[in-house]
């Protein structure tokens, strides 16, 4: 029995990475849904701060840009120099 690895990012687990994803992925994002700012309320919004300048980002599809702003469409209050 082969058991998936479950990944966590930042105090964000795989499935709030998912819920997240359509809302940092280009070229049509969408707004963050309930159960994406409910993962990022709880996540480590300076550790992900710290992904930002990232070459990841763009192999994994994710906007670094999108992804700065998703806390400020969450209403949360992104780390000092993070927000772009």
């Amino acid at each position: 029995m082969v058991m998936k690895e479950n990944k966590n990012l930042c105090n964000m687990n795989e499935d709030g990475l998912d819920a997240c994803k359509p809302s940092v992925t280009q070229p049509e994002p969408t707004q963050p849904t309930t159960k994406c700012c409910e993962a990022l309320t709880g996540a480590d919004l300076q550790c992900l701060c710290s992904y930002k300048n990232s070459a990841e980002l763009p192999l994994l599809g994710i906007d670094p840009t999108l992804a700065a702003a998703l806390p400020k469409e969450c209403n949360l209050t992104p780390p000092p120099n993070c927000s772009n």
